[in-house]
């Protein structure tokens, strides 16, 4: 059973989403937030399979949420459901950590399809949209090679370097083992370092520590 919350400012497109997602028989929706730290709140608590964020939201964007939901609950998948269809849009989401991206205007099916694929680890993206971010996700990111990374991801990152183990780290960051283990792989991915004496390396180079 795959578990989701919407994050979505509409009452009415979070009602409408939600009866969609709860006649699959493999879904089953949590909770509907039209609240941002109240949706995040529950991500940390509850842990869902997967996230449904509109990326227009106001006082802050879908991509900002996208991170805080990440680092609140790193086995949480994200997937953006908006209106807005512009590539720089979808290259954002995926840098700031979402595995998929479904425009509002597709057709329910097209999101089901999307919440199983993301639920799988697979990246999804609706119809032809953001064609060059699915190609190049990290150009943004060749500037400022940490510009991909999350304010906990870099916590971990300095940790890690520092020499500070996994159960020190946790206990350090307030989270568990578990999600530092992750935050480690999702870091390592998003530099493309394989071992940790490169990471070290990079950390050094890139002023994170000086050990």
């Amino acid at each position: 059973m795959i578990s989701l919350i919407l994050v979505d400012d509409h009452a009415l497109v979070r009602d409408g989403v939600s009866r969609l997602l709860e006649a699959q028989p493999d879904m089953r929706v949590l909770g509907s937030f039209g609240d941002v730290e109240a949706a995040v709140g529950f991500a940390a608590r509850e842990e869902p399979d997967v996230a449904v964020v509109d990326i227009a939201m106001p006082q802050t964007s879908g991509i900002d949420i996208t991170r805080r939901l990440r680092d609140a609950s790193p086995e949480t998948e994200v997937l953006i459901l908006s209106m807005h269809s512009n590539p720089e849009y979808v290259r954002q989401a995926l840098l700031a950590g979402a595995l998929g991206y479904v425009a509002k205007e597709s057709a329910g099916p097209v999101l089901v399809e999307a919440i199983r694929a993301v639920h799988a680890g697979r990246r999804y993206l609706s119809d032809t949209l953001g064609v060059e971010a699915l190609r190049n996700p990290g150009s943004a990111g060749q500037q400022d090679p940490l510009g991909a990374l999350s304010a906990r991801e870099r916590q971990v990152l300095r940790c890690t370097v520092e020499g500070k183990t996994i159960a020190q780290t946790a206990a350090q960051l307030g989270v568990s083992p578990k999600s530092i283990e992750t935050y480690r792989s999702r870091v390592m991915t998003k530099l493309g370092i394989v071992d940790l004496p490169a990471l070290v390396k990079f950390a050094i180079r890139n002023g994170i520590t000086t050990v």
